[in-house]
């Protein structure tokens, strides 16, 4: 995996508010990028309603169709952003967000498969977890 320095990490997060990032560049370490600046710095935008739009729009700036089986996940976004704030929040204050991603990359919270932890594949990715929030079905989650 690449290592996102401070800069990148910021520029990832603008760009998706913006709606300018490459689609190229929203991977799975982007969207774990974004959600750590917006934590730090724009808390506002990390409420379900506001980072549901966020999300929605840079979709469809991208031509991203957010359907039933596609686009924006409401359960995965919501458990990610919980995820990564809670992350975040043991590090001191002022820990550089790239420290933090690292390391959140490379625990169990940052895998690509990690929330099959707390919920089984047929819920987590079903359409009520894909529109709506949906609590896990194997696991309560740590945070």
């Amino acid at each position: 995996m690449h290592i996102l320095d401070e800069a990148a990490i910021e520029r990832v997060a603008l760009c998706v508010i913006d709606r300018t990032l490459p689609k190229s560049e929203w991977t799975h370490a982007g969207h774990f990028a974004a959600a750590l600046w917006l934590c730090r710095h724009r808390r506002e935008l990390t409420d379900a309603d506001e980072i549901r739009t966020l999300i929605f729009r840079y979709n469809e700036a991208t031509k991203t169709a957010n359907t039933d089986t596609g686009g924006y996940h409401h359960t995965i976004t919501l458990a990610s952003m919980r995820g990564a704030a809670d992350y975040l929040a043991s590090y001191p204050e002022n820990e550089p967000l790239h420290v933090v991603h690292s390391a959140l990359m490379a625990s169990r919270y940052g895998h690509p498969d990690g929330l099959l932890a707390y919920w089984s594949r047929e819920a987590l990715f079903s359409v009520p977890a894909r529109r709506g929030w949906i609590e896990p079905d194997l696991a309560p989650l740590p945070f």
